[in-house]
């Protein structure tokens, strides 16, 4: 018997899972098993073994008939579940709802309703209630054109290692291109605005692609072997919001006292250092790899905000701004 460590939300929704298909009619290997879950066959073993030591399963495997139970009758015991773990469950499916394209919604519903088994009835109604009434979440703008199927393309092409061609919008150029890439990671920013982060083969470097700029896309026969140099952290090290890049820039920005609230309340990026003043005004300070994204969010505090390193940024702003005052000027845009 293995020592009596507390099962994840996720470990307890795999065995349940397995446990549906051994006991359907369908015949079930391990890669078969592992394809179903969306796991690795190792991470699939290694809960079969679970089953096997810590719940006495009398699992056996035949090529006839797969893995199945040599008794029949045996059931899994009533697994512990805390009215907190599928509280946090049910919030995970709440959030979903509230996003354009979520693919996975259901798939969570069900397994929620699956471990809800697991509490008294009453119990599980209560909080379901509670969730649906009480708590509400808002993302913000919606994406309009996500198909939802690529969230399953993508996980084909993780699981077999393929690579993905894609048509690419890019909203910069306002232009189309075709693009083979290696996926590797997916990227949510504010929970709404997904980034596949993949190797782009048509620049020879690592690229974000937004999926509700992807148009078309498939999965190609060709596989690709995973840089283990890529390391994500270092590469989103330097990331200010969604923008990445090569050089680092030290960025510094004066905020008023009527905006160093906002500023204090939260970390806008790993690097940042908050210089106080006596006034009540601060010095936010960071390490960046891009200055667009921050130009922008500089732009949102307006008059409460100005930076003053690096020039790139500071010219940034002041050629933005300008534009901006002779177009009010004028009321028609600028070229």
């Amino acid at each position: 018997m293995t020592e009596n460590k507390p099962l994840s939300p996720r470990q307890l929704e795999r065995l349940l899972a397995i446990d549906d298909c051994i006991r359907s009619p369908h015949c079930y290997t391990a890669k078969a098993l592992a394809a179903r879950l969306g796991v690795s066959e190792r991470t699939l073993r290694a809960d079969l073994a679970f089953l096997r030591d810590r719940f006495d399963a009398p699992l056996e495997f035949s090529s006839s008939k797969g893995y199945h139970y040599a008794d029949p009758r045996w059931r899994l015991p009533a697994i512990p579940l805390t009215q907190g773990e599928l509280f946090a469950l049910t919030l995970g499916a709440k959030a979903l709802e509230g996003y354009a394209g979520s693919a996975y919604e259901a798939e969570l519903q069900s397994s929620i309703q699956q471990l809800a088994r697991r509490l008294p009835e009453k119990v599980w109604v209560n909080l379901e209630k509670l969730v649906q009434e009480r708590i509400n979440f808002r993302p913000g703008a919606e994406l309009l054109n996500l198909d939802p199927n690529i969230y399953q393309v993508l996980q084909e092409a993780w699981r077999s290692s393929r690579q993905l061609w894609m048509r690419y919008y890019t909203a910069g150029r306002d232009a189309e291109s075709e693009r083979v890439v290696d996926p590797y990671y997916l990227d949510i920013y504010r929970g709404s605005n997904p980034y596949l982060v993949a190797f782009c083969h048509h620049r020879q470097a690592f690229r974000e692609f937004r999926l509700d700029r992807i148009r078309e896309y498939r999965i190609l026969d060709q596989t690709f072997d995973p840089d283990p140099s890529f390391d994500w952290k270092i590469y989103s090290k330097n990331a200010f919001q969604v923008e990445k890049g090569n050089c680092l820039y030290r960025v510094a920005i004066e905020f008023t006292r009527k905006a160093a609230p906002f500023i204090r309340e939260r970390e806008w990026h790993s690097s940042q250092r908050i210089e106080e003043r006596a006034d009540g005004s601060l010095t936010l300070r960071l390490e960046v790899g891009g200055l667009q994204e921050v130009k922008r969010w500089l732009l949102y505090y307006g008059k409460e905000a100005m930076a003053t390193a690096p020039p790139e940024l500071v010219k940034l702003l002041q050629q933005e701004t300008e534009i901006m005052a002779r177009q009010y000027e004028t009321g028609d845009f600028e070229s």
